[in-house]
Parts: C-alpha cells; structure tokens; sequence
C-alpha cells in the first residue's frame, strides 16, 4: 500500500464519538439487512483518553463478504472507497480517498474471529487503563519509527495486539 500522508498519533479528541455517531447514522441505512451484528466504533479512537491516528475506525457485522457486494455502489455515494486488503476476512473501505482517511469501515462476518477480536480488543483497552497506556505510548513511538511504512507500524502492534486478547480471554 502507498501511503501518502504520514503517521501521526494525535491527542485524544471528544469529538471522535459523535463523528463515528454521525456516519453510523449515515451507514446503518445503507447496510440495511446485511449487517446483522450492529455498526461499532473501534480502533483506539474508540476508546476514551487514548491518543490515536485521528481516522475514526468503524466495524459493521455482515452476513458474509459475497452479500455485502452490492452495497460496494452505495456506499461509493457516501465516499466510501474499496481498498483490497485481507480481502479474505473482510471488505475495508476507506473514506474520503485511500490517500487521506477520515474513516476506515470494515465489513467483517458476524461472529467470525476478526469480528470478536475487534470488539474484544476494543473493550479490553477500554477496561484497563494501564493497557491503553501501554498501547499509546508503543503506538507513539511505532509513529515516529515509521512514519511513511503504515505497514511497518501496523505488523510492529501485532505482538502487543495478540497479549492483550490473550488477557482479555481470562477476563
């Protein structure tokens, strides 16, 4: 993936909430009945506090990735734009452009590892303060190493990512 602008972790903003409110508004109609697990917030926008690329991430549980394609027309009227990744567990949109993201949306099966995952890591970082704190200091400091390699930052959290849903398994 090319990536344009570069990473940066910014302070937390109170706004994040009521933006991801606004385009769930915007989005619930248009998913109509293919998403079957509701439409969340998360990524570390999600979570209160956190410091976070300031690209509000969205999760909408679907019935399976083939139904979801006749929304892909739709949701280009919204600005969303389909961005092939991890194409085998989920349809990612981002918005307004890949180049620069306001809105990540991910379409992920109801139920499927990578939906519960989400949502597991979400809540855990929200439960435990000192985690969030971790993750935003590993976060800052993946930000400045690598910049321009969304990649890089990405595959540099997996390990932090794996901990903390192992810890919030025996929660």
């Amino acid at each position: 993936m090319t990536v344009d602008q570069p990473i940066k972790v910014v302070p937390y903003d109170a706004a994040w909430p009521a933006r991801f409110e606004q385009e769930r508004d915007a989005l619930v109609p248009v998913l109509g009945d293919v998403a079957v697990g509701g439409v969340h917030h998360v990524g570390s926008t999600a979570v209160p506090g956190l410091a976070a690329k300031p690209t509000i991430d969205v999760l909408a549980g679907i019935r399976d990735l083939d139904v979801a394609r006749d929304r892909f027309p739709l949701l280009a009227r919204l600005e969303y734009h389909y961005a092939p990744y991890r194409q085998d567990e989920m349809h990612w949109f981002c918005k307004p452009s890949p180049k620069v993201r306001a809105f990540h949306l991910h379409l992920v099966p109801y139920g499927s590892r990578r939906y519960t995952q989400e949502l597991a890591f979400r809540d855990f970082l929200r439960a435990d303060r000192g985690a969030a704190r971790g993750y935003e200091a590993l976060k800052l400091r993946l930000a400045s190493e690598f910049e321009y390699d969304r990649e890089a930052y990405t595959d540099a959290k997996a390990q932090f990512i794996a901990a903390a849903l192992q810890a919030a398994s025996r929660i």
